[in-house]
């Protein structure tokens, strides 16, 4: 019997789901593993993202990596209980992306002409992330240099960076040949997305963005505790490829 704002093809699709998934489940062995003395966790089981290789820059120059690991720190200023941006590893996150897919444009559409977008577009800009970031790192150390004896960046003091910033922020510092206060929003969306992101990608050593707020990470289920609010999860944080202690003992 077909029920009201039923049509027969709908029933018979549905029909013909229900038998094979019936017929799939009948045909598969079904049976449960006993877990015993460990967790039942296989390392990458998943296939998560490769992890990022720690060592020299991939995209930033020495100087460009010192600017940005300060510009971090600037961002994300280190205390008692929780790393900055620098030893949080945000630049290192920052480089690989840059260095990557992300950085070079792989699967955008980037053939002339290019003309302005409105804000929900994004960019429509022919330079990349990584041409924009080597144009406006180049030109922020040469108005460093210029404005402090010298001086680039990262050598500067704790109140002679946050002016520095200040004025990119209000477009009151100019930079020869780039936008300064788009760079500047736009290093600070990278530098949160850096801090917050699983550890696998280079930043958030140690999950350590993820102990400070709480967040239990790629945990399989915590529903218990969606609705628990202002209440600190009681277990510590996951990334994507486990824990290290879960995976340091050969099975």
């Amino acid at each position: 019997m077909v029920k009201k704002n039923e049509t027969p093809t709908s029933v018979r699709r549905r029909e013909f789901l229900a038998g094979t998934a019936m017929l799939l489940f009948n045909a598969t062995p079904l049976g449960a593993a006993t877990i015993s003395g460990q967790l039942p966790w296989t390392p990458n089981a998943g296939s998560p993202p490769s992890r990022i290789k720690l060592g020299p820059w991939e995209f930033f120059t020495g100087e460009e990596g010192r600017a940005m690991e300060a510009i971090a720190d600037c961002v994300i200023p280190p205390d008692p209980e929780t790393p900055g941006g620098k030893e949080a590893g945000c630049a290192v996150f920052i480089d690989r992306q840059l260095a990557g897919p992300y950085g070079q444009q792989d699967g955008l559409y980037i053939r002339p002409p290019f003309v302005m977008g409105t804000k929900s577009q994004g960019s429509q800009s022919e330079a990349g992330p990584a041409q924009k970031y080597r144009e406006a790192l180049g030109s922020f150390d040469r108005a460093c240099k210029s404005k402090y004896s010298g001086k680039a960046f990262a050598d500067l003091s704790a109140a002679e960076q946050d002016a520095v910033l200040k004025g990119l922020e209000s477009g009151d510092l100019k930079l020869d040949g780039a936008d300064g206060k788009a760079f500047f929003e736009q290093a600070i969306k990278d530098i949160q997305m850096g801090f917050f992101a699983d550890p696998i990608y280079g930043g958030n050593r140690d999950m350590v963005a993820w102990k400070m707020i709480g967040y239990p990470g790629a945990r399989y289920n915590y529903l218990d505790w969606v609705n628990r609010h202002n209440e600190r999860f009681p277990l510590p944080p996951v990334s994507m490829t486990g824990r290290a202690e879960w995976t340091s003992q050969a099975r």
